[in-house]
């Protein structure tokens, strides 16, 4: 079982690749039909340039960036210490899930309260898993 949670893992970076292919899609777009240079964009306060919805997957993509940092961290350490249990795979799945919800609501209605809750539940999760590796590590 070490290693069942590869899966996830995987589904994680997936899930940011996709998230990056989305805001690329949308600014290339975007900047061609209102003849936006790529210059003009040369730091990110002229991100102003782009529309609200354009700019959602970038802000998601910052975000997966963050809480997913402590996800990998915590899913090699399981991996390499050989703690992985059927347990540590539901909360690891779970928090991809909920990470998913949150980037397909940031990235097309943005309802900051859908959003919240998400990304609360994740963290939750999160923070259930390293508390839990914790308190058998110490």
């Amino acid at each position: 079982m070490s290693n069942s949670l590869v899966q996830p893992l995987l589904a994680l970076m997936l899930l940011t690749l996709l998230v990056w292919l989305v805001m690329y899609v949308r600014r290339i777009g975007y900047m061609r039909a209102n003849r936006i240079s790529a210059q003009q964009l040369s730091t990110p306060d002229k991100r102003s340039l782009l529309s609200e919805p354009v700019n959602r997957p970038s802000n998601n993509l910052i975000n997966l960036f963050e809480m997913p940092v402590l996800f990998y961290a915590l899913c090699l350490l399981l991996m390499a210490s050989n703690q992985v249990d059927a347990l540590y795979v539901q909360l690891a799945w779970a928090f991809v899930g909920l990470r998913a919800l949150h980037s397909l609501i940031q990235c097309t209605v943005n309802i900051v309260i859908w959003r919240f809750v998400a990304y609360l539940l994740s963290s939750l999760v999160l923070a259930a898993m390293i508390i839990r590796c914790a308190m058998h590590n110490f």
